[in-house]
């Protein structure tokens, strides 16, 4: 004889596969934190050595945050014998046309843009990524500009950016990245490199 199906029975078997369910997933989640971390900063790291000049300090281990406008920056100070040279600084900005954008920008202790690094976007393939220096020469109209004197905007906005072809949105977002990265560069700058 078939049992009756009861509203006792029916949380019972709910409450066992949601729980069954969430270890599944907190297994998981505990698995793959730790190699996702890992990862995560490698690619910081690597960044960091692409685009700041040289430097004997860890810059990793003495970053620090600071609010730009509202908008929060890591900034990752490199020095030289004590020395401060410049500072690579990982900025987010919203405006891409896939979503958020996170580049890594070096510059020297005079404010000139060392290198750029594209940490994360999601922007279009073929279009919008072209960002990446793996894919283009974008990027590479950034090294040796000092936005104090270099307009960072596209040129269609009146700047001295070559836009990506196709990819306006995209360009402007990096613009925008390297923008307030160099805004809170010169607030470092300001302090020599400290907090």
């Amino acid at each position: 004889m078939a049992r009756e199906s009861n509203f006792k029975n029916m949380f019972l078997c709910l409450l066992i596969i949601c729980f069954g369910g969430s270890a599944v997933l907190g297994g998981v989640y505990l698995i793959t934190y730790q190699p996702i971390a890992d990862a995560q900063a490698a690619k910081v790291n690597q960044a960091l050595a692409g685009v700041l000049p040289e430097f004997d300090n860890v810059p990793a281990e003495e970053a620090y945050q600071i609010r730009v406008d509202g908008r929060a920056v890591t900034v990752y100070p490199a020095k030289k014998a004590g020395l401060f040279e410049g500072a690579a600084v990982e900025a987010v900005t919203t405006k891409g046309f896939g979503g958020p954008i996170t580049l890594m920008v070096g510059f020297k202790a005079d404010g000139t843009i060392y290198n750029t690094a594209v940490i994360s976007h999601s922007e279009t393939p073929g279009l919008g990524d072209k960002m990446d220096p793996k894919k283009s020469d974008f990027s590479l109209q950034f090294k040796g500009k000092n936005p104090g004197t270099f307009k960072l905007a596209v040129t269609k906005d009146g700047g001295q950016v070559d836009a990506i072809t196709a990819a306006t949105i995209s360009s402007r977002a990096f613009c925008d990245a390297v923008d307030l990265a160099y805004r809170a560069f010169r607030q470092v700058a300001q302090k020599g490199g400290d907090q």
